[in-house]
């Protein structure tokens, strides 16, 4: 589970303006982190196949949610996955 403090940091470095809480950009970073904490859980756990149905659901969100950013703003996206360290 993400914390309260990682998710703020997260939503505060991909956002457009002063109330963006909820953009396309936004959620690509939240999910960043949640998939980062997943991975580790999983790490540990191998045999959690309930979290790693959820971790695979979350790589295609964000998987649909960078390709409309690429569609939207090219230069944008490639922006965001350099500061998150996303392969293309």
């Amino acid at each position: 589970m993400i914390t309260s403090e990682k998710k703020s940091a997260a939503i505060k470095s991909a956002q457009v303006h002063a109330k963006d809480t909820g953009g396309a950009s936004v959620q690509v970073s939240v999910a960043t982190e949640r998939i980062k904490e997943l991975t580790e859980h999983l790490k540990v756990n191998k045999k959690d196949f309930a979290a790693r149905r959820g971790l695979l659901q979350l790589v295609g969100k964000r998987r649909r949610l960078l390709r409309y950013i690429a569609e939207r703003d090219s230069q944008g996206y490639l922006d965001l996955i350099a500061k998150l360290g996303i392969r293309r």
